[in-house]
């Protein structure tokens, strides 16, 4: 049975809403819940769960509305919702009494940032507020339109500040991870990113290898687009070229659109400082003095230490130990046995192992992909091998980000062990402020049944899997990576590297890439 109610200027963050409803479904047995303010957006989401009611098309952006399926008719189940929700909220926050706008804010607390997470609707209108009380702004909200991020980043780059997003998932600012992010020593080296789950990569490399972060500035993924013009990564690369804490800066994004990436050319004619540029499957055919392209986000990492005197062992060559273990892997595949899945949390980590893979194997496929032959017709329908951002609107409406949530990936984990042709299941654990407290643990009795289950259909599955986190992440780098290792996943010592293991597990194509990519 479906039930619903909307509670008028009731505003919840989008963060708590997602944060919270798998485990509130969980603890009272609900069969489906979904949680969201009344915006247009949330409503045609709602719709596309198959728990629209008209009543909702009453309610307005500050109206929470909450609809469910329950398996037993339970009038009070929505006033439950209501106040294990209040409580989470109540237990987030200090008793200290919370500024109640941004101007508040800035008088009482003298802030000089403003991270903006409310419906894309009010977003614009809180940014510009925070830039006119001149403080930087992180806007971690999406659905903010193209004019008004033009608008915001102009505004910001007249004020000498900094507009990171919309849909900014990730910054350090001043030793200070916001939204999602990992624990990372401080250190040389600043980074601007229009990609949040890269920037998380290459900085928990540095910080693997002793390295350190001055800044981590995100822009967002539309700042390297024709329209917004890469205003932002412009200004950060301006910023860390002025930044005494800086020494190597470090540039990370998916291909920006032909002008943008002229624009960042010309002004790295002039940069100060040794500059990483890591532009995931862009071509590039420029000599800069200085300026130093790469093509994974491992290689950024390991060069960015490089040029800080810090050298690494190799992470992109297969040991020894590895290739011998992947040999013997290999023989209990079938013959109709030889595709990767990858089913993975971080959008850009999908894109650097479609990058990575490429070359190893015919037929490749994913719903990152910008080439079309490599786009995926349907990413609810596996073929051959696939790559899946299960971080795609199409998986996340009415849910949380699996990222926040990574327990949605089971199902499709259980579902790809069943295809007879699956070989290899990839994975990627991301931990660090915001994510989910132990996704290794709630993925765990995946993994081990689609294991079983392939056991019972006569063939070998093998997992791989990289842990994307630091020994100062809450959730506990070590023991993720040793519960995976008991489970007999085999682990990447970065994203590129478990893409590695995987794609020489299958491998189809040319001999050359045997050893590197």
């Amino acid at each position: 049975m479906n039930d619903h109610k909307i509670l008028k200027n009731s505003y919840f963050d989008s963060v708590t809403l997602m944060s919270t409803t798998v485990s509130i479904k969980k603890e009272m047995n609900l069969s489906e819940l979904v949680m969201f303010m009344g915006t247009e957006m949330n409503k045609e989401m709602i719709k596309s769960v198959g728990l629209y009611h008209p009543d909702m098309d009453l309610a307005e952006p500050n109206d929470l509305i909450i609809a469910c399926t329950i398996t037993h008719e339970n009038k009070l189940w929505a006033d439950e919702v209501v106040k294990r929700l209040s409580s989470r909220k109540k237990s987030s926050h200090t008793e200290v009494q919370s500024p109640k706008t941004i101007s508040q804010a800035k008088e009482q607390l003298d802030a000089n940032l403003a991270v903006i997470s409310v419906p894309g609707i009010y977003a614009a209108h809180e940014a510009f507020k925070a830039l006119e009380n001149n403080m930087h702004v992180m806007l971690f909200s999406d659905n903010v339109s193209i004019e008004d991020e033009v608008a915001l980043k102009k505004l910001g780059q007249s004020k000498d500040l900094l507009v990171m997003g919309p849909d900014c998932g990730t910054a350090i600012i001043n030793g200070k991870g916001l939204c999602f992010a990992n624990q990372v020593k401080r250190g040389p080296i600043g980074l601007v990113a229009a990609s949040g789950t890269g920037l998380q990569e290459v900085t928990v490399i540095i910080d693997r290898f002793n390295g350190g972060i001055s800044e981590g500035i995100g822009v967002g993924g539309r700042d390297l687009s024709e329209q917004v013009g890469g205003i932002m990564m412009l200004k950060g690369i301006d910023a860390l070229d002025n930044d005494p804490d800086t020494q190597v800066i470090v540039l990370i994004s998916k291909p920006p659109h032909k002008s943008v990436h002229e624009a960042i050319i010309n002004r790295l004619q002039t940069i100060t400082k040794p500059v990483v540029v890591c532009f995931l499957d862009a071509k590039n055919t420029t000599s800069i003095p200085g300026v130093h392209f790469v093509s994974t986000l491992t290689e950024a990492a390991v060069m960015a230490l490089s040029l800080c005197g810090i050298q690494t062992p190799s992470l992109t060559i297969l040991d020894h130990d590895i290739m011998t273990q992947i040999s013997s892997l290999r023989q209990y595949f079938k013959p109709n046995q030889n595709a990767i899945k990858g089913l993975f949390c971080g959008g850009t980590l999908t894109a650097e192992a479609l990058s990575v893979i490429r070359p190893f194997v015919n037929h490749l496929t994913s719903n990152v992909a910008k080439k079309a032959e490599e786009k995926m017709k349907d990413p609810l329908k596996s073929e051959g091998h696939n790559l899946v951002d299960l971080g795609d609107d199409i998986f996340t409406q009415g849910k949380p980000h699996p990222m926040i949530e990574p327990s949605i990936r089971n199902d499709r984990i259980i579902l790809e062990a069943k295809r007879p042709e699956t070989a290899v299941i990839l994975l990627d654990f991301e931990l660090g402020i915001g994510s989910h407290a132990d996704p290794v643990g709630v993925t765990l009795p995946a993994i081990e049944e689609a294991i079983q289950i392939s056991k019972q259909l006569g063939k070998k599955i093998v997992f791989v899997a990289y842990v994307c986190g630091t020994n100062q992440d809450y959730q506990g780098l070590v023991s993720a990576e040793e519960r995976l290792h008991r489970a007999g996943v085999i682990l990447g010592q970065t994203n590129a590297h478990a893409a590695i293991i995987a794609a020489h597990l299958v491998q189809e194509g040319s001999h050359e890439h045997s050893k590197t990519v």
